[in-house]
Order: C-alpha cells, then sequence, then structure tokens
C-alpha cells in the first residue's frame, strides 16, 4: 500500500510551511467553525479552553476501536485534552470539559509517537486532534524524522474547519470523524453547535476528496481512506437515516461503524430525552436505515 502520506512532504520541505499556515490560524484562532478569534499562541483561551502547547491524559496501544485500526497490535491511541464541542452526554468528560492531563512538548509528543511504534502499534491515532493541528504536524514531522512509519488517524468529533482541513491534504492517512446530528436544533441543545451538520457534512465530504473510501491490506488493516463513526441515540435525535443517506450519496463503499454504546452521563440528565440508553429496537432500526441506504462496510455486525 505504499508509505504514509507525511513522509513525501517532510522530505520536500513543504510539511514545515504547513505547519506555520496552521500556526497562523492560533492567532486568531480560526481552527474550528467556532473561529473564537483569540490569541492562543499567547496563551489566550476561547471555547475549548486549550492553550498553545499540547495536553494528553493518556496513551497507549488501544484494542476498543475499529477493527480494522486495531488489527493485532492496537491502535496507538494519544488522548488530547479538551474539545471544541459541548456535548452534554460526553462520555470522556473529564477529559474533555474539565481539563484532564498534562503539557507536554513536541519532543515528548514525537517520542510518544515513536514509542507507539515500537511497540508493534498499526497507527497513530490522534484523538480529539482539532484544537491541536498545528503541534500535532510539527510533532509528527519530528517524528517522522527519526524513523515514524505509520499511518496517522485523524480522530475527531466532525466539526471542523474547511481551512484546516485544507491544509491538512498529504499529511492524514486515515480520517475518522463522527457524524453526530441532522438535525440543527438537537446539536445546538445537545453539543452547543447549531451548525454542526452543515459543517460536518463539509468536513466529511473534504476529508472522502483526500482520502478515498477505506483501504486495507493484505492482514485487514486500515492504511489509508475514511471511516465514520455514528453514535445511535435515544428517540433518533441523532437523525440517523438521514446520514447514512448522506453518506451513501458520498460512497456506498463508506465504511461506517453505527455505534450502540450511548449511556447518559455527565450533563444527559438535564435533557429528559437522552436520559437513558438506547433499546435494542431503536439500534436495530439505526443499522437497518444503514443498510437502506445502500451501505454495507459496517463494523463489527
Amino acid at each position: 500500500m505504499g508509505e504514509p502520506a507525511y513522509l513525501a512532504l517532510v522530505e520536500s520541505g513543504e510539511l514545515a510551511e504547513r505547519v506555520e499556515a496552521l500556526r497562523g490560524l492560533m492567532a486568531p484562532c480560526r481552527l474550528c467553525p467556532r473561529r473564537c478569534h483569540v490569541d492562543r499562541i499567547a496563551g489566550e483561551m476561547g471555547f475549548c479552553r486549550a492553550g498553545p502547547e499540547p495536553m494528553i491524559s493518556s496513551y497507549g496501544p488501544h484494542f476498543g476501536e475499529e477493527a480494522p485500526l486495531v488489527g493485532v497490535g492496537g491502535s496507538g491511541t494519544i488522548f488530547l485534552t479538551h474539545c471544541n464541542l459541548g456535548c452534554a452526554f460526553c462520555q470522556n468528560y473529564d477529559i474533555s470539559r474539565e481539563g484532564l492531563g498534562h503539557t507536554v512538548s513536541i519532543a515528548e509528543l514525537a517520542e510518544i509517537m515513536l514509542q507507539l511504534q515500537e511497540r508493534g502499534c498499526h497507527n497513530v491515532n490522534l484523538v480529539t486532534p482539532t484544537h491541536y493541528v498545528p503541534v500535532l504536524v510539527e510533532a509528527l514531522g519530528l517524528a517522522a524524522q527519526n524513523g515514524l512509519r505509520l499511518p496517522v488517524v485523524y480522530n475527531c468529533g466532525g466539526y471542523e474547519s474547511l481551512e484546516a482541513l485544507q491544509l491538512l491534504d498529504g499529511i492524514l492517512d486515515i480520517y475518522m470523524p463522527d457524524a453526530k446530528y441532522a438535525d440543527p436544533a438537537v446539536s445546538a441543545e445537545l453539543s452547543g453547535a447549531a451548525d454542526y451538520p452543515q459543517r460536518a457534512r463539509v468536513a466529511i465530504g473534504e476529508m472522502y476528496r483526500q482520502v478515498g473510501p477505506l483501504q486495507l491490506d493484505e492482514r485487514g488493516i486500515a492504511v489509508r481512506g475514511l471511516l465514520v463513526r455514528h453514535l445511535v441515540l435515544p428517540e433518533g435525535l441523532a437523525g440517523t437515516a438521514r446520514i447514512m443517506q448522506f453518506l451513501a450519496g458520498l460512497d456506498r463503499e463508506m465504511y461506517v461503524n453505527v455505534m450502540a454504546q450511548y449511556h447518559p452521563c455527565y450533563r444527559a440528565h438535564e435533557h429528559p430525552r437522552i436520559a437513558r440508553r438506547i433499546t435494542a429496537e431503536e439500534y436495530e432500526a439505526a443499522v437497518r436505515a444503514a443498510r437502506e441506504a445502500g451501505l454495507h462496510r459496517l463494523d463489527k455486525l
């Protein structure tokens, strides 16, 4: 399947130019659709509460990800602190909203990537990377210069800036966004982002343009492409059928994980419609909607 995409840009010197362009989006900050316009480089904080340096909560081989990422060696996850969404039901709210984690340097982050490779992971999986993109790409360049050869997974919430994504073209091998909502009113209520459905559609379309459908090697392990996650919510609030129709409209070969693990946590109890787990019938209806849309590459089904 060839080498990871970023190597060519490292060798040509273009990766360093991309880092500078991405840093330009930090002051005033336009790294995500919220466009807080704070000076992140100077330490000002916007909605995500992230500073200029990366913070991580943990890292290591992870075996709970999608099958093509896990393989036998696990997915090399780096859990980044903070988030540009405010999901009322966030299952990792201690990391995303409460700031659990510690600051690392660019050199330390690059070393972590190399450690994951040494431990036999199949990829470097950047979890919630949106607000740290410039420093992540800088660390990736340093790691590549020191021998990193793993594909990189951009594991995000789907609330992305087109401008930032375009600067990532040719750097990332695998995109794994959420497709959370079809209805702006629901996304406004549950994640504080009325424009989420529109932004996510544009972002997923751009990701697909860059990397195409998910490609697997002879072992069934992902090496390049787009993988989309969709969390089924109670009472059909996620708008599953519309999301599946959109994804199938891009490509019926789209690899999709229709996720059943929703459970009420964080502030979910403040929203009566999501203050319970989903039923088996609700999940079955979501899977049926995916299949009826023409999607057939469904994870672990």
